[in-house]
């Protein structure tokens, strides 16, 4: 059963009637497809948190999410849904990754150009996100096994979000981030952004220079504009207080992704947020973000045209009075986006479906 609503209106519905919750919503006005993927139906992991997607080569979709009773709940696992291609339903939730007595988080699934899934992740050792490391797990059969799991950074404090990209150079780019601190409510100043990168030829690993900022800054997105240049949009680092200043951060390299700029703030709003950040086969840059300094709402999307100099369009997709947190983009072979969120207090999974020229071409 599908509704046709606008979905700022359809927001509010969301979080106070739990039988419109369970409906996916799709706006054909405006031309963009909202579904519930999952949410309170299933009891025993109801905190479901950031959300990344990725297209398999055979169509199908694949949704990774840490979830659990809490988010410093030891008893988180990842889990993974996936939608095989031709089918309208989402499969039931099943554990891709969980270390006893050890906190699972924020984990990135991704299918690279040679075929093999990668699956990243965090496991946290202490009461903070500050005594993080990264793991991963390879698939060779389209993410229905996987390998064991190994570390991928050793240093405490070491987390990922975003979504790699492939360079020219054929190197993968992976997000990463450095987060410090003792307090669950605020990120210390040297918390910084930075990129593990891949060479998939000799197989290894290697980290870029970090990206520094005055009050820290997290969870880079980055795209690639030419072989040398490159630029992503950050969250900014700090606390949760009511502000004025709350802006994504923007920091360039013009070394291939070696070295960084400092972030400086930009017109965008961030309420101590994640952002999503992608290129689009036609060139375009596609950045969603949270257009408000102190609440995950609206969820916004913006769309530039001249390899970001200006984002003239832009559109609120998701909002009223809920939350639409830790965006995920991809554009899939058909050239549509795919979007994923969580919202109504991190239970829910929402997937948004739709043409860049809902953006681009959208009025009132």
């Amino acid at each position: 059963m599908r509704l046709w609503l606008f979905p700022i209106l359809l927001a509010p519905f969301l979080q106070t009637c739990p039988l419109m919750a369970q409906i996916p919503v799709m706006n054909w006005r405006q031309n963009i497809e909202v579904e519930r993927v999952i949410g309170l139906e299933y009891p025993d992991a109801p905190y479901k948190h950031p959300a990344s997607i990725t297209e398999l080569d055979n169509g199908d979709l694949l949704i990774a999410y840490y979830g659990g009773s809490d988010e410093y709940a030891t008893d988180t696992a990842v889990y993974g849904c996936r939608k095989r291609k031709g089918e309208t339903q989402w499969s039931a939730p099943v554990v891709l990754a969980d270390t006893p007595d050890c906190s699972e988080g924020n984990p990135v699934i991704w299918q690279g150009p040679d075929g093999l899934v990668w699956l990243f992740y965090v496991n946290r050792y202490g009461s903070t996100w500050s005594t993080s490391r990264v793991k991963g797990k390879i698939s060779k059969d389209g993410g229905e096994t996987w390998s064991d799991s190994f570390i991928l950074s050793f240093e405490a404090g070491t987390m990922v979000k975003g979504a790699p990209i492939v360079l020219e150079n054929g190197d993968y780019l992976l997000p990463a981030y450095h987060e410090t601190g003792e307090d669950t409510e605020r990120t210390a100043e040297d918390t910084c952004s930075y990129f593990f990168r891949y060479n998939p030829t000799a197989k290894t690993w290697s980290e870029t220079g970090r990206i520094r900022s005055p009050e820290g800054n997290l969870q880079p997105e980055v795209v690639q504009l030419s072989a040398d240049h490159l630029i992503c949009y950050i969250r900014r680092g700090g606390d949760f207080l009511p502000t004025d200043k709350g802006y994504t951060l923007r920091s360039e390299s013009r070394d291939g992704g070696q070295t960084w700029s400092e972030a400086k703030p930009t017109e965008f709003k961030n309420p101590n947020a994640a952002v999503a950040f992608i290129k689009l086969r036609n060139g375009h840059l596609m950045l969603i973000y949270n257009d408000n300094m102190n609440e995950r709402t609206p969820l916004t999307v913006a769309v530039s045209t001249d390899n970001d100099k200006t984002y003239p369009h832009r559109r609120n997709i998701l909002g009223g009075d809920n939350t639409f947190a830790y965006p995920y983009a991809i554009q899939t072979k058909d050239d549509k986006i795919h979007l994923v969120c969580t919202t109504n207090k991190r239970t829910t999974i929402l997937h948004a479906v739709f043409d860049e020229s809902a953006i681009t071409e959208w009025s009132w």
